[in-house]
């Protein structure tokens, strides 16, 4: 039996909305998309300064935490003529790492990092590098591609790290029509479910306080919550909801799969 039948399921991604779509049509379901991400732009005017930085720098530690970034990174090495500089420099430094993604990266490139974050999360990388001796006065070059900088800065910089960040990508916030248009359908019941692809649509949807504690209750009521992984479903459970389906494999058909059983475990009970 086909859970999704006759339910409507929104979907908060941009860029994988339209396979989740279809995805979740062969369950029959009804796709709704909302792609309330937003998009990060680049600067590559200060990617290169922070690639002369890392090259010029001699840092201690060099925290990698998208492979996105660290590979705009090493194209505006190129772009320099310095790629060879760029890999000399990491070569040089210990590396620690968040995300799959980013070690793939790490390892095509024929380096070895010192720290990986066990459960892929930044809370995770901060705290194994914290426990790292004498850290005091280390420096640390940071790589970052998310909205948490000042909240990591600081908790390195509480551990004795300097840290310098290497952020050269600017936030452009999603379209605030699509965003109220998406909290209403929730806030009243009108969709069935909700997915979500990282925890950047998460806080996008929770950001303004007003609507906060009713999307709260709508989640724990009749509308469901689904994460592709687990820190989007952190991201979920930290404003509240009890529950959030997520697959035990990290991609797209598993998740609407998950879905589409939740549901028909619902009409068997």
């Amino acid at each position: 039996m086909k859970g999704l039948l006759n339910k409507k399921i929104a979907i908060a991604a941009d860029r994988q909305s339209e396979a989740i779509s279809v995805l979740v049509s062969k369950q029959g379901g009804s796709p709704l998309i909302y792609p309330i991400q937003g998009k990060w732009q680049l600067n590559k005017v200060i990617c290169k300064e922070n690639v002369l930085a890392l090259i010029k720098g001699a840092f201690d530690w060099v925290v990698l935490t998208t492979g996105i970034g660290a590979k705009s990174l090493e194209e505006a090495s190129i772009e320099l003529d310095m790629r060879n500089e760029f890999f000399a420099a990491l070569s040089k430094t210990k590396i620690a790492v968040r995300g799959s993604k980013t070690l793939n990266w790490l390892k095509e490139s024929g380096l070895i990092p010192e720290l990986i974050s066990d459960d892929g999360t930044m809370e995770s990388l901060i705290y194994l590098l914290a426990k790292q001796s004498y850290p005091q006065g280390k420096t640390l070059f940071m790589q970052l591609f998310d909205q948490d900088d000042l909240l990591l800065e600081s908790s390195l910089a509480n551990a004795g790290f300097n840290v310098y960040l290497s952020k050269p990508y600017w936030y452009e916030e999603p379209k605030q029509g699509i965003l109220n248009e998406l909290i209403e359908k929730i806030k009243s019941e009108k969709v069935d479910a909700v997915v979500f692809t990282s925890k950047t649509q998460v806080k996008n949807l929770f950001q303004k306080q007003e609507h906060a504690l009713s999307l709260t209750s709508a989640f724990n009521g009749r509308v469901v919550a689904a994460a592709i992984g687990k820190i989007t479903a952190y991201e979920v459970e930290k404003n509240g909801v009890k529950t959030c389906l997520q697959p035990q494999n990290a991609k797209m058909g598993e998740m609407i799969v998950r879905l589409s059983e939740h549901y028909n475990t619902l009409c068997t009970e």
